[in-house]
Order: structure tokens, then sequence, then C-alpha cells
């Protein structure tokens, strides 16, 4: 077991239920109820999006699309795509009665910070070629920092998370 796949073990074991890998009836109720949730939400913003739900690596995936030049691009900001995926997990929740790991993507939003995740771990993977012993990236969510973990990987080095809540962040060092 590599350190993302342990930090986010660690983290999913934390709750009573968060760890507990849900049952494809489970994860299709749980899309539904969130993409009633997100299509309300839209209807009520007068939003253009086409909803898609998908299950992904035990999760519920819930992705907004819609046309190129929509005003979909005002919620597809990463802090605003996170603030409306709390507010899902909620929703979702408050129905089900069982903790939510749903992943939510608006208008690509995902892939998009994954590119500037990337770009990020090169600067830091820069700074150890400089002569670093390690470098650390900010706080970022446990999603996130998955992703950080593996695009590490992926370039031959070691990831590590460290810090506490909303501190918690990955510290890269060479191999």
């Amino acid at each position: 077991m590599d350190a993302a796949e342990n930090d986010v073990l660690v983290e999913e074991s934390e709750g009573s239920t968060e760890g507990t890998e849900l049952a494809p009836a489970d994860l299709d109720r749980e899309g539904d109820v969130a993409a009633d949730y997100i299509e309300e939400l839209l209807d009520i913003a007068d939003i253009d999006g086409d909803i898609d739900i998908d299950t992904r690596n035990g999760r519920a995936y819930i992705s907004v699309n819609a046309e190129e030049g929509s005003n979909l691009s005002l919620l597809a900001k990463p802090d605003t795509v996170a603030a409306l995926q709390e507010l899902t997990r909620l929703a979702v929740q408050n129905q089900t009665g069982g903790f939510s790991r749903l992943i939510l993507d608006i208008a690509g939003s995902r892939d998009a910070r994954q590119a500037e995740l990337g770009l990020l771990v090169d600067r830091a993977i820069a700074r150890l070629d400089e002569g670093a012993a390690e470098a650390a990236l900010p706080p970022m969510s446990s999603y996130e920092r998955k992703l950080v973990h593996d695009i590490v990987s992926e370039r031959g080095y070691v990831s590590t998370s460290r810090g506490e809540g909303r501190d918690r962040h990955t510290v890269i060092t060479a191999a």
C-alpha cells in the first residue's frame, strides 16, 4: 500500500460509516438524491446544466455540464465546487441517513484542478532538483491530496501528508 492509499484509508476510518463501501443500489440512490438537489439548485439560480450520474471507485460521481458560453461557468471555480459538494453531501446524508463520499464536478472543474495540481507538483519537484530536502504544498482536501500523491508517484518521487484538519498538506521528497 502506498502513502496515498494509507492516507485515504486513515481519513476514511475516522468516522463510523466513512470507511464502509456502499452497495451499488445505495450508490445509485445517493447519486439520485444528489442529482435532485443539484437540479433544484440550478433551477433556483436559473443556471443551465445537464446532470450525469456515475459511480467511480465506490463513490457517486455527479457531473454537471452545459453548452460553451453557458452561465454554468459561474459555479465552476474550485472553492465554489467544493462548497457545493459539501452542501450536496449534507443533503444526501439528510435523505439517506448515511455518510456521503460523492464527488461533484461542474463544467470540467475536476480535470482543470488536476492540471493545476500537476503544475504545483512540477514546481515543487523543481525545488527538490535545486537542492531542497523536501517541498511542502499548501493545505488541500483529502481528494486533492490523493490526486497529488498519484501525480508525485507517477513522477518517481515520494509524498506524505502532514498536519491535522484544515492544515493537512502534502510534503514531497526524492525517492
